[in-house]
């Protein structure tokens, strides 16, 4: 390995170390082209990309660089989820409630959508349900109705990707699949 791209490499690993949230390949490109000022190429950061998450891979590492969310980002080998959850517990971080989750879905598949739709199909008041994911970005706000009273129109947030590990809203299980899953889980009679 050369200089340059060791030197692009650790700086590639500090970006994607130092985000909050997935870092893209466009992201990356961006900052590495200030920062020498100069043109990168797509392909020498598609390399440096490729030569990262396979150095992860080792069994050295308790983390890994993966490509989630639309980006890249360090997150904790599936070896290690038993001590990760046990810091969650202590640290209380509470997952989705039922609730929560049942609107979340709902905004997910029938984007964009307003409260009062949300409403009429979970037959109950949403207004904790949406703020929860709201305040979590799990859902955001994509605009306003064309309606009466031009309601404030719902859909799936920045984290909502990262949130369940996918790259785009077509990962997403179809609503027929869930369907006959469900069936199959429920037997025949006589069973």
């Amino acid at each position: 390995m050369d200089e340059r791209s060791d030197f692009l490499q650790q700086n590639i690993e500090a970006l994607i170390f130092c985000a909050q949230e997935p870092l893209s390949a466009q992201e990356i490109r961006a900052c590495m082209c200030e920062l020498l000022a100069a043109d990168v190429p797509e392909e020498h950061i598609a390399q440096a990309l490729e030569v990262i998450v396979e150095k992860y891979v080792h069994p050295q590492y308790v983390f890994q660089v993966m490509h989630a969310g639309g980006g890249y980002r360090f997150l904790t080998k599936p070896a290690f989820q038993p001590a990760v959850a046990t810091l969650l517990k202590h640290q209380s971080r509470r997952r989705l409630s039922a609730s929560a989750a049942e609107t979340l879905a709902i905004v997910a598949y029938k984007q964009p959508i307003t409260k009062a739709q949300l409403e009429a199909i979970r037959g109950v008041n949403c207004d904790y349900a949406i703020q929860k994911l709201l305040e979590r970005s799990l859902v955001e706000i994509k605009g306003k109705s064309e309606g009466p009273g031009r309601p404030l129109l719902y859909g799936p947030g920045k984290k909502f990707m990262e949130y369940f590990g996918i790259n785009s809203m077509a990962e997403l299980p179809r609503l027929k699949d869930l369907a006959e899953e469900g069936e199959e889980s429920l037997g025949t009679p006589g069973e």
